[in-house]
This record gives C-alpha cells, structure tokens and sequence, in this order.
C-alpha cells in the first residue's frame, strides 16, 4: 500500500520532545520572573524619573549593530532591559506624568495582553476567531451602556484615534459621494473641524486625498469650542461656490484645554446640510461614565460616529480606541472588499471585521478592557475619574489664588491650563526647570498666542499630594 495515500502522525523525537520541554520550561521561570519584575516596578515606579535620562543616539550605540547568531538566554535579556532599555524609557505609567493625557497601563490589562499575545489570534472574519469578534461586541457594548450612549450602536476597535477618526471620515465620503469608492475623489469635498481640534483629523483628511485645502478651521470663542454660526457661515459660503461640504468633526475635549464643542447646535447644522457628524471625544468621552458629567455627551446621540480612547483614561496600555457608529452600514459600505480565499459565513450572527476598515487582520485588544471593566467595575472606575476631575479643579482653585498666574481656560475636566503671568521664555523655563528635577512632567501648549503651562491628571496610582506636589514645585519655578 502506498505510504503517501495513509500518511502517519509525526513522531517527535527524543530531541524534538526535549527541546519543546525545555523551551516551555525556560518560558516558564521567565515568565514568572517578569511578573515579579512587573510588580516590583508597580510598587517602584514612582521613584523612578519621569523622563529618559539619555541623549538622542544614545541607546541606538549601546545596541549590537547585528542581530545574534546564536540565541541567548532570558536572564541576558532582561538583563540588558534594565541595564540599557529602562533608562531610555519615560515612564507614562508614573503617577507624577501630567503631560500629553496621562494614562494608566493597569494590572488586569496586562495580564489580558499577556493571554491575548499567547494565543496570537487574529480576528480577520469570525471563523478566524469568534472569541475576538464576538467578545469585542459584547465589551463595547458594555461600554456603549457605562457612556450612556444609545443602544443599537456598532463598535469596533481600532488601535489609535487617528486611525478612528479617518475611518470616519471615509465613511462620511460614502455618505456624500459614494462614487469615490470607484472613482477616487470628486472635486470639492470639504471638511469642518474646529481651529483646536487634533492634528489627527486633517491627518484623516490628507490621508484619503481630501487635500489640507479642503479642510476648514472654524473659529472657537472665549471658552475654545466651535462657533456654530461661524461653522453655518463657513459651509453656506462654500455651497455658494460650488464645494461640496460632507463632514464636520466636533470636539468632546479638545487637545489643549478639554473644551467640549456645542454639539447639539453642530447637529442642527450637519442635519440641516446632510453632513457626516463625527465626536472626537477620544479623552474626555471616559467622563461621560460618571452620572454628573454625562452632559458632554449631549448631542452626542444625533452624531454619526464618535471615537472615545480607553488607552487615554480608563486604565487600559495603549492601543485601544473605540470606534462608534450608529450608521454601519455606511462604514462597511465603504471598506468591504472580500477576495474569494477569505470568503466569509453565510450566518447572519457571525461578525467579520474585516468589513468595517482598512485593517484586515485585527488584533484580541478587546480582551485587555474586558479585564480591566470586570476587575475595577463600574464603581471603581467611576470613583477614579471623579476625583481626577476634582483634583484638576482643586488646582485651579491654588492657581487662582496666587496673583502671579492666570487660569487660561476653564477647567470642565482633568486638565489645568494656566501661565506665569510672564514672558513666553518665562513660561518655557518654568517648565524646563519643572521637567529637569526628574520629579515631574508637564507640558505646554499655546493659547490666544502666550504660552501656556498645561498639567493633565490621569493616572491611577496618581492622589492629590502628587498634584499639589507639582504645583509647589512649579510655584518655586518662579524667577525672582
């Protein structure tokens, strides 16, 4: 009989044998020894600096120029990572990090992530892996139930808001001019954001080739939020000259002071126009979980698509941005393309998220928020982001009490904006002289055109002595 027609179960060898076992059991005593490590850097972190101590370059010559031949050992790694990599690395995860939006990579979504690399799943169509499309449902659907936002809506994750915010803005494309897909732009498109929203959606914009040109920056008023009737003013303009408006991205905390846009009035006018409305609401949307500011989401619920950032603050190591939509349709309209090899199920309940984007594969992210919502629980999350909030107002109180500052925005959520009533330069070297105790980081930005200090809270191990902490410090900053 020929051996080929009735094949027979490969055998490993005795060498084979040993070496998985010894490859499991090393992977075994590494494995519990960065656990360890983990927890002592947890315990350890907050007397760690803030900010890499090395020189650019500095960490690319302590490297080999070529990779190993031979394989080493895990002891020799992690060796190497706390003798070379660790002073290189600024720690986001430090209590006292107020730059940027500061975030949390907590315990249970470590240990998802470790669980989600081990199985190396990849979520292409659901028989790829159910438990990937069908957890991720479920998961941001209990989110979708913490924010309040209406039931019925589709959410998908994505790895940034960037990546969020330009599937919106395609998909606000196949709204409007659905002949794009076939036969690339139309002439005229036009996009609305405000004059401070995120670099990412004019990004969005030239990514799709709707062209820097064809994106309006709406002016903001006092307070830094979108003016609707310059908004109004601005698509009538362009209507009348032929363009072609299709989307307008408001702002649920903008990048600099966390002003929140008027969203019910910018609803009115994409209505009105038959725009796309996308809510950036990628930091600020996690307040929306806490009863008594829920509000920044009204309006929210007549929006086509809203992005919220659970690697911002709700505890979970970047990435994860949660995409929503109340139109998927329109989305998997724009991105579904299926070749006959990823054919997918006939079943109307299996979920393939290859549909909804431009990624084909799709990473178990979701399995790193379903630990960290079942292990902290509502309550607990609820609790953190309130006394974020309150201790950013707190601040504002000692900011105001001090004539040689000013409060240059108000302070709706965890982010103070004030300045040294000053010089630029003086601005500049407080927070140099802040940054260089290794103590702390904060951030600048700039507005109504003076340098502006900018302390963001967000962390969880972060409590209020490290915030008023920071505010002495800077205090002392002060050049007399």
């Amino acid at each position: 009989m020929d051996s080929a027609a009735n094949p027979k179960k490969a055998v490993p060898t005795p060498e084979q044998d040993t070496a998985w076992k010894n490859y499991v059991e090393d992977f075994r005593g590494a494995g519990h020894e960065t656990v360890e490590w983990i927890a002592r850097y947890f315990n350890n972190v907050a007397d760690l600096p803030v900010l890499a101590k090395v020189k650019p370059g500095e960490l690319l010559d302590a490297l080999p120029a070529s990779a190993p031949e031979l394989g080493e050992s895990y002891a020799a790694m992690l060796s190497d990572f706390d003798r070379i990599i660790m002073p290189a690395v600024t720690q986001w995860n430090h209590p006292r990090f107020f730059a940027y939006f500061a975030c949390t990579g907590s315990a249970p979504a470590i240990l998802g992530e470790m669980l989600a690399a081990a199985l190396n799943t990849n979520g292409l169509h659901w028989k790829t892996s159910p438990a990937v499309a069908e957890l991720e449902t479920r998961t941001l659907d209990w989110l979708r139930q913490w924010m309040g936002l209406p039931a019925g809506w589709f959410g998908i994750i994505y790895d940034t808001a960037s990546t969020s915010s330009m599937h919106a803005i395609v998909a606000a494309r196949e709204m409007v001019a659905p002949e794009a897909r076939r036969e690339g732009n139309p002439p005229g498109l036009v996009l609305y954001t405000s004059e401070q929203s995120h670099s990412s959606i004019e990004k969005g914009a030239i990514a799709v080739g709707i062209g820097q040109n064809n994106v309006r920056k709406v002016p903001v008023d006092a307070d830094f939020r979108m003016r609707p009737d310059a908004l109004a003013a601005m698509i009538e303009q362009d209507k009348a000259a032929g363009k072609r408006p299709f989307c307008v991205v408001a702002a649920v905390g903008t990048t600099s002071t966390t002003s929140v846009d008027p969203v019910p009035q910018i609803a009115d006018i994409a209505e009105k126009h038959g725009l796309w409305l996308h809510v950036d609401a990628a930091y600020a949307g996690a307040a929306a979980i806490v009863p008594e500011h829920r509000y920044i989401l009204n309006g929210a619920e007549r929006a086509h698509s809203l992005v919220v950032n659970a690697h911002k603050w709700l505890l979970t190591p970047i990435d994860l941005s949660v995409f929503y939509t109340r139109r998927p349709d329109i989305l998997r309209r724009a991105f579904s393309l299926v070749p006959e090899y990823l054919q997918p199920q006939g079943d109307p309940r299996a979920h393939d998220l290859m549909d909804y984007g431009v990624p084909l594969g799709h990473r178990f992210r979701a399995l790193k928020l379903w630990f960290v919502m079942r292990y902290f629980g509502r309550e607990k999350v609820e609790a953190l982001l309130r006394s974020h909030i309150e201790w950013a107002r707190r601040l504002a109180d000692l900011i105001d009490a001090d004539p040689r500052f000013e409060r240059v925005a108000p302070v709706p959520l965890s982010v103070v904006c004030f300045r040294y009533k000053g010089t630029d330069e003086d601005n500049k070297a407080i927070v140099d002289k802040v940054n260089a105790s290794e103590k702390f980081f904060i951030a600048y930005t700039v507005l109504h055109g003076k340098v502006t200090l900018r302390l963001a809270i967000g962390n969880l191990a972060t409590t209020w002595e490290d915030v008023h902490e920071a505010w002495k410090l800077i205090q002392g900053a002060v050049s007399t």
